[in-house]
């Protein structure tokens, strides 16, 4: 079994965006609220049947494929273990390209949503930028301890100043790898476009909805702000602990050796590593489920299997099936994978 390409995915949303997902995958956007494109995804977007879900060239759904024979997908032994549903990859990546600011949000760790959410995933994610606009930046974590209370009164004020004040503000470019644990509240900045990788749900709490076109009641997972608030921490993220959650590649990098994109903290969510292996042939990827961004250049994944020619702008599904496999030729590649121990690690 061979990989597949995937088809323009791009998904409307309540925030502005989306140019340069067009841009890089070449296709024309319908609307100026198209700021992400769902890769390889197997889950559909929160309240929804089929928004998000990968195509594959030809038109089948992914999702479809991985539930007809999960072991050529993912492998005999993460097929054979319990997962939250047949089509589970463990993943799930976003191309995600801000035309404004995100609004203040924070999202459920695993223990918030198997006890409220009936879901064994909570949402922890990540952030790798591919460009960003001079002086773009993120915010991630609050700078001091928040009263809950207070939160709570300039949340239904929606008093962004108030928020975003006492928030840390981390300039970034491309080559950034962030860290983003569930429970953090964050907003990606205008000008910034990132490759996303996180757990496989569509799990979020907003705090300020007025800079969007979503609503209040739109906010809270349909669970009640009192109970949603719940899975939102309200303590200082410490500047130590802020960068632990911070690596950096050069974006020039050449190399045929997986590097990884983000901290090591979150490898037991999810892994994303840089593959550039210029003139030569990379090192083997192991076998097993990847999704795989294909930022630049041209040339081929290969294996014992085959060859599969891929330029920038692919996004491309990768099966278990396909054995071990590398990079070939001049191209600039991310690989997205289940996290270390999946799926056995979710019943942890």
């Amino acid at each position: 079994m061979k990989p597949l390409l995937l088809a323009p995915n791009p998904v409307q949303h309540f925030y502005r965006g989306g140019a340069r997902i067009a841009a890089l995958r070449g296709f024309t956007p319908t609307s100026d609220h198209q700021p992400e494109e769902w890769v390889a995804a197997t889950v559909a977007r929160f309240g929804e049947e089929t928004t998000g879900l990968a195509v594959t060239e030809d038109g089948r759904l992914l999702r479809d494929l991985v539930e007809a024979d999960p072991a050529a997908w993912l492998g005999a032994e993460p097929a054979a273990a319990p997962r939250p549903g047949p089509a589970d990859t463990g993943v799930l990546v976003k191309l995600l390209d801000a035309g404004q600011r995100l609004p203040v949000h924070a999202h459920p760790d695993r223990a918030f949503a198997a006890s409220h959410l009936d879901c064994p995933y909570g949402k922890t994610e990540s952030w790798f930028v591919v460009d960003a606009e001079p002086g773009a930046a993120v915010h991630l974590g609050w700078t001091e301890d928040v009263d809950p209370a207070e939160l709570a009164v300039r949340r239904d004020e929606q008093d962004s100043d108030w928020m975003l004040s006492r928030m840390h503000r981390v300039p970034v470019e491309p080559g950034d790898g962030i860290l983003v644990p569930a429970g953090q509240v964050h907003a990606i900045g205008e000008g910034v476009f990132v490759v996303e990788v996180q757990e496989p749900t569509d799990f979020s709490i907003l705090l300020e909805w007025s800079v969007t076109t979503s609503t209040r009641e739109e906010s809270h997972l349909g669970l009640g702000f009192e109970r949603a608030m719940a899975a939102v921490s309200h303590e200082a993220l410490k500047p130590a602990d802020l960068a632990s959650l911070r690596r950096r590649v050069d974006p020039g990098l050449t190399t045929g050796t997986l590097t990884p994109a983000l901290p090591s903290l979150g490898d037991t969510f999810f892994r994303l590593d840089v593959l550039a292996p210029g003139a030569e042939q990379s090192e083997p990827v192991p076998a097993g489920f990847a999704a795989v961004v294909v930022l630049e250049g041209g040339g081929a994944l290969v294996s014992e299997a085959g060859e599969v020619p891929v330029a920038g702008g692919d996004l491309v599904a990768v099966p278990a099936a396909y054995g071990a496999w590398s990079v070939r030729g001049p191209l600039h590649v991310l690989v997205a994978r289940p996290g270390i121990g999946w799926p056995a690690a979710l019943s942890q």
